[in-house]
């Protein structure tokens, strides 16, 4: 239900940036923002917000595709992560919708300009992060 001006709403970017974890930063020297400078300000703040539904998401698409991940030693469920990530395209981008859904306006309009590189970016980022905790989803993959 639209408000009584019929304008959309808008986004309450105040209390996004809340909601994130405070990383030690490096600001830039100029103003120019580059996708380096979105990694460490936006998509790192963002993956450790979301890790632990990042974690749960990938668990579930690894139980629905049958992977025996709590079977693998550690170095092949850290293959088998990565080979999912990379080849599951519907994982690809529940992956990126995780991180996209939580940014400002600003954050939305660079990342717009931006997309493809970004979403590279995100998606080494949340390899790296699932790798790293291979064991948390092979156990949450086993449960339910």
């Amino acid at each position: 239900m639209l408000p009584d001006s019929a304008s959309p709403p808008t986004r309450p970017d105040a209390a996004l940036l809340a909601l994130r974890p405070q990383l030690p930063q490096v600001l830039p020297a100029s103003g120019d923002a580059t996708a380096a400078d979105f990694l460490h300000h936006t998509l790192r703040p963002l993956l450790k917000l979301q890790n632990d539904v990042l974690l749960a998401t990938v668990a579930d698409f690894v139980r629905d595709h049958h992977i025996a991940l709590a079977a693998a030693s550690a170095t092949e469920q850290a293959r088998l992560l990565a080979e999912l990530l990379t080849r599951n395209t519907k994982l690809r981008y529940t992956v990126i919708g995780l991180i996209c859904g939580l940014f400002t306006a600003a954050e939305l309009s660079y990342y717009r300009q931006h997309r493809s590189e970004l979403n590279r970016r995100l998606l080494e980022l949340a390899t790296r992060r699932v790798q790293d905790q291979a064991a948390a989803v092979a156990e949450l993959s086993a449960s339910q």
